[in-house]
């Protein structure tokens, strides 16, 4: 398959008053066409600033790129200049944002920020443009269109904000979709529909998707490729299939034997991960994950681990797969492959 978008070795800091928050530290990945890559992990891993980093929307200072590469389509978006990047963003790489409420303006009727992104990108005319913005309601499944273009946004529910975001970011037919936890804050059933809308998408329309969640049941059921991130790196990569039928970081383990099963006994309690996130003012010498992991060597507090390639494209960043190190017992994780295998 065709790579559409690379990222070589990306790390990206934020400078702030009590010194160097290392966010992203050395994140490599890419993206083919008409696929869906899945970045999981919990709050804080790096996922959202590296998305954001690709469409640069991160302010300089105190954001700053320290090292690494951004190519899409042949184009190194790290050279680009603001005025450079507002042809591409929108028109080849439009990106949803984890809350609608606060990414759609308040002031302006739904329509009007859907036409506003049509005549930025393309020489329409205004009754093309709303022709078009009509056209994309219709397809994010926005009833009575017409009506529903002249209101604003308080005016809808969570879902409805939702689907005029996804409108906004396809309007102009992008190639790549950032799908920044789409679903964040949406009940079950809503979920479900904006998850189909955008399989949909990537089916009709060809359009490729970053979608960044935390979600492991979400990731059943979009992802054709998924990276784990912990501490600002990428710690497991490969295929849907490899990452729940075959994990092998110990971080992985831990978020399959948080997801919810029917299988686990009623009323009992959810598997955590104990301990908390490492300080990314001050990132830990090994691995990232040491602290909390229970396989935990004397070298992995030492030295950090490099990803080494299982099979196929899968890929972890673990000693345990070195092979001196002591063979373990690893979860059984049946729950986890059966509900991608149910999708």
């Amino acid at each position: 398959m065709q790579k559409i978008l690379e990222v070589n070795n990306l790390a990206v800091s934020f400078d702030t008053y009590a010194g160097e928050v290392q966010a992203v530290r050395g994140v490599t990945f890419h993206l083919n066409s008409q696929e869906t890559l899945a970045i999981v992990g919990e709050s804080g891993s790096g996922k959202s600033v590296t998305v954001q980093t690709i469409m640069k929307l991160l302010p300089n200072p105190p954001a700053r790129i320290k090292n690494g590469t951004i190519n899409y389509n042949g184009k190194e978006l790290t050279k680009l200049t603001d005025k450079q990047m507002e042809r591409i963003r929108g028109k080849e790489i439009s990106m949803i944002f984890q809350d609608p409420m606060t990414s759609l303006n308040p002031t302006m009727k739904v329509g009007d920020q859907i036409i506003e992104g049509i005549k930025k990108h393309e020489k329409i005319n205004q009754s093309d443009a709303v022709a078009r913005a009509l056209e994309m309601l219709t397809m994010v499944g926005i009833p009575s269109p017409k009506e529903n273009m002249a209101r604003y946004p308080h005016q809808f529910s969570g879902g409805m904000r939702q689907r005029v975001m996804i409108a906004i970011a396809l309007a102009c037919n992008s190639n790549v979709l950032l799908a920044d936890e789409p679903t964040t804050a949406l009940d079950v059933t809503m979920q479900a529909q904006i998850l189909r809308l955008m399989n949909d998408l990537k089916d009709n329309l060809g359009t490729a998707i970053v979608l960044i969640t935390h979600d492991m049941g979400v990731v059943a059921q979009m992802a054709d490729r998924i990276a784990v991130m912990y501490g600002g790196k990428i710690v497991e990569t490969g295929t849907a299939e490899d990452i729940f039928y075959n994990p092998q970081h110990p971080y992985t383990w831990g978020l399959l034997q948080s997801m919810p099963s029917h299988s686990k006994p009623r009323g009992g309690r959810l598997s955590v991960i104990p301990g908390t996130p490492p300080d990314m003012l001050t990132p830990p010498k090994g691995c990232a994950f040491a602290a909390r992991c229970l396989y935990c060597m004397n070298i992995c507090k030492e030295v950090d681990p490099e990803l080494t390639l299982i099979v196929g494209e899968h890929q972890s960043a673990c000693w345990l797969q070195d092979p001196s190190a002591p063979k373990v017992d690893r979860p059984k994780l049946d729950h986890a492959a059966r509900q991608l295998g149910g999708m």
